[in-house]
């Protein structure tokens, strides 16, 4: 059994996804639930956490929407306007399969940005709800997220696709390594083993990948690490059935137990998903 703890759907017609440029053109296209529904059977995955890709209540709405209609969508990562009125907000959104908000903080210049007051208050609305932050961030905002943890000790945080690693050579970097490392001290905060095969580019393989998998296992432990495709954004340098083998085969040494944590365990757990 697999869950799948970060997957993306998208109608381009809504036309809020404003990142949807030419570079992406492979992936610029509508993708709902029956286009994954096929690989996650292959997979065995037996349910998703719908991310969202645009910064609108819109956005949020609709993938709540697609959980009503498939059941292979256990929960939903929002977006809200943290700087504004938070409990209306989650009031529009209240649906049982809401489980978390995401800013698209890597593309806020600002890198302290989560660290505004009214940011802060927004999210102390969030963990009063609830519901989680998936953090979308850049080695750049390690340090933010460090103090955003100290400050809300309550919000469990997930640290989407290890914190985005700027590869050199198969390196992630040291300074990539202490910021993890003192992000898997929060116990709080836990990391999706997602995006490495896009952050990596061309030529990804399991070795490659392996400096940043055994790192993010010794920070996190499979107890608060767990794996998520990132389709269909993986299609930009991958398949989903090839990096689902990668991530098996880099926990190929971890006992039955640990894997069955990180392919399932963790996200059932840290979502409250019924499973």
């Amino acid at each position: 059994m697999i869950i799948d703890a970060h997957q993306h759907f998208w109608r381009i017609g809504r036309g809020d996804y404003s990142w949807m440029n030419d570079s992406v053109a492979p992936i610029r296209r509508d993708i709902l639930p029956p286009d994954l529904l096929p690989l996650a059977r292959q997979a065995n995955v037996v349910g998703t956490i719908a991310v969202q890709a645009a910064p609108t209540l819109e956005e949020t709405e609709f993938l709540l929407a697609l959980a009503d209609e498939t059941s292979l969508v256990r929960g939903v990562v929002g977006w809200v306007d943290l700087t504004g009125d938070v409990p209306a907000q989650l009031a529009r959104l209240a649906h049982p399969a809401l489980r978390g908000v995401r800013p698209m903080l890597q593309d806020i210049d600002e890198t302290d940005w989560v660290l505004r007051e009214d940011v802060v208050t927004g999210l102390g609305e969030v963990a009063r709800a609830g519901l989680r932050l998936d953090a979308l961030i850049t080695p750049r905002h390690l340090g933010a997220i460090d103090r955003l943890a100290r400050h809300l000790p309550d919000l469990p945080i997930i640290v989407d696709h290890c914190a985005k690693p700027t590869f050199d050579g198969t390196d992630p970097g040291e300074d990539w390594r202490a910021g993890m490392r003192t992000l898997g001290m929060h116990p709080q905060i836990t990391c999706k083993l997602s995006g490495l095969a896009n952050e990596f580019g061309p030529g990804w393989s399991p070795d490659s990948l392996e400096p940043v998998f055994d790192h993010v296992l010794e920070c996190f432990g499979a107890g608060r690490l767990m794996w998520g495709s990132d389709w269909p954004v993986l299609e930009l340098a991958g398949d989903y059935e090839g990096w689902l083998e990668t991530a098996q085969s880099l926990a190929g040494a971890l006992s039955p137990s640990e894997r069955a944590q990180l392919f399932a365990g963790t996200a059932a757990e840290v979502y409250a998903l019924d499973i």
